[in-house]
């Protein structure tokens, strides 16, 4: 039997009692030994508990499992009295092989190293608080005092690398001259990479940012954190020292862009470096303190074949899309925040010729254009004293003047779906923007709105006149109750109808049920072909029309509207 003692970085402890067995460590839900730590991978590392012995080993974990001070690599032998920390949590061998541990009490200081035979006990805290958060706190505040004393002149000279190696140093050096004491299971490594991070980087959230497998960080004042994981949000238990420092931290976010974020102006909208999108929102609006959420920005750019593995279309909509794309129609891709529709947008994109001179409009550049020959523009909010404010619809208006053969807009949410649409319709065929709505006849309504919001003065039929022969296609994209984000449906503009606009339906998701991996449900082609589609084939483009399915044994709401009305 092997007992052992879990002790977290909150200073709670738990026991376990194991018989013999193999048993997963990490903070995945199907480990038998589950750790909530943000420092833990999904599966760390594996224990088995023999007849005799036990042995531990590390499962490829980011972060490394460790005895002691050293990395364990291969199987490792358990012994009583052993010390493996494992992120931020450290575990204690209690019992093994009926042999049991009962080592005096030490303290840890600065020179000490956490010894694989001695229990750890917390020292003395620094200000009465909870050890950690005290220690971290002093030492956080004496290394700005430090770096601004002596590395003020030349800090502005060193790369983001450098910085970070200065400031370990300069933490080293706060922490040895001040005589601090480190509070148990807390490698001196692990202490300085955590406060130099809240120093010069994002703090607690720096993990978060490495991995792949969070799309969204959502940080509801400093001590509640929430990540979206595979559409799903669950809570981590990263936080920060203070309302103080996550302050600070959104200020090195905005600042270096030319925003600002204080009493007088206390909503943001910013991007990292790796372009991720950033919003801050702080008291007096926000009642729970500072408030950021970051959209990370993908390393890896999803292609077709990714969107189908993720069951978001199918292959037929996937050619479909193709061709429309390199027949230059005009699509809006449409869905609710979060429902994947720049991803969507990007992945269109991969179907531009690499010939064609593209213009990218934004609020915050997300977008990830793979061909050479593309200008990049991005919106500029006011300065301080309220000047200075350049809006999408400027870059639009500014855009037809650039020559483009693409305009590719991130979203449309205000007067510039006006100066789109008449892009679309004055030679710029080809363009492709998103827009929020439920469903593709919402984004009609809602363009309607956002034309009315340019303050221009139109019938309403003419309106829908300019939009009916604009848009081409439209794509409505749903993130569903299981985290899978799915193109929902896919429509063809067909003209007008008295002062009503026409949607065909093209391809859609029929859901089936649900049921313990998720929503059910199947994409089917409405056995309809676009109009355009007649058009190409007489001009000597050959197409492929199965791909829409049979007419026969359609619903009669799927029917378009001549196969229903008999007008042809």
């Amino acid at each position: 039997m092997l007992e052992l003692e879990i002790r977290s970085t909150e200073g709670d402890t738990a026991k376990h009692r194991l018989q013999v067995g193999s048993y997963r460590i990490g903070k995945s839900s199907d480990c038998e030994i589950l750790i909530t730590d943000s420092h833990v991978s999904r599966h760390h590392a594996n224990l088995i508990v023999g007849e005799h012995a036990a042995h531990i080993s590390d499962a490829g974990s980011t972060n490394g499992t460790w005895k002691g001070s050293e990395q364990v690599s291969e199987d490792c032998l358990v012994e009583v009295g052993d010390n493996y920390r494992i992120g931020a949590t450290v575990i204690k061998v209690l019992k093994c092989n009926g042999q049991v541990v009962d080592p005096p009490q030490v303290m840890v200081t600065e020179s000490s190293e956490v010894s694989p035979n001695i229990e750890l006990t917390p020292p003395t805290s620094i200000s009465g608080g909870d050890g950690v958060v005290d220690f971290k706190r002093t030492v956080h505040a004496k290394l700005l005092d430090y770096l601004g004393l002596h590395k003020r002149a030349v800090m502005h000279t060193m790369s983001a690398d450098q910085l970070r190696v200065e400031a370990a140093k300069a933490a080293d050096e706060v922490i040895r001259n001040e005589h601090l004491a480190l509070p148990a299971g807390f490698p001196k490594s692990q202490l300085i990479e955590e406060i130099v991070a809240e120093a010069i980087g994002l703090g607690p959230l720096e993990p978060m940012m490495q991995d792949d497998s969070v799309t969204e960080v959502m940080v509801n004042g400093h001590d509640q954190i929430y990540v979206e994981r595979a559409g799903r949000i669950e809570q981590s238990n990263a936080r920060f020292t203070d309302d103080t420092t996550l302050m600070s931290i959104i200020e090195r976010i905005v600042t270096p862009l030319g925003r600002r974020i204080d009493e007088g102006s206390p909503m943001v909208d910013a991007r990292l470096p790796d372009g991720s999108r950033v919003n801050a929102i702080i008291p007096p609006l926000s009642l729970v303190g500072p408030v950021l959420t970051i959209r990370k920005f993908a390393r890896y750019r999803y292609k077709t074949e990714d969107l189908i593995g993720f069951g978001t279309m199918t292959p037929e909509m996937a050619d479909f899309v193709k061709v429309c794309v390199e027949q230059r129609r005009n699509i809006i891709v449409s869905g609710g925040t979060g429902s994947g529709k720049t991803t969507t947008l990007n992945v269109l994109s991969n179907f531009i010729p690499e010939d064609d001179r593209i213009v990218t409009i934004e609020d915050a550049a997300e977008l990830q254009l793979q061909q050479e020959h593309v200008v990049s523009l991005e919106s500029r909010p006011a300065n301080i004293e309220g000047k200075g404010q350049i809006v999408i619809r400027d870059l639009v208006r500014n855009a037809l003047r650039m020559r483009p053969d693409r305009i590719v807009v991130g979203e449309c949410r205000g007067g510039e779906a006006l100066d789109m649409l008449q892009a679309m319709n004055t030679g710029h065929d080809g363009s492709l923007t998103t827009a929020h709505a439920n469903s593709p006849r919402d984004v009609l309504s809602r363009l309607e709105v956002m034309i009315l919001m340019s303050g221009i003065d139109i019938p309403l039929r003419a309106l829908r006149e300019q939009i009916a022969s604009a848009i081409n296609v439209i794509l409505q994209q749903t993130r569903f109750a299981d985290g899978k984000r799915r193109v929902t449906s896919i429509v063809e503009v067909d003209g007008m109808e008295g002062d009503t606009i026409l949607l065909q339906p093209i391809f859609k998701f029929q859901q089936t049920g649900r049921d313990s991996t998720g929503i059910l449900g199947e994409f089917q082609g409405c056995g309809y072909a676009p109009h355009f589609y007649t058009e190409l084939e007489a001009a000597g483009i050959e197409l492929d029309r199965s791909i829409f399915g049979d007419v026969e044994g359609l619903n009669e709401e799927d029917m378009p509207s001549w196969a229903r009305t008999g007008d042809k």
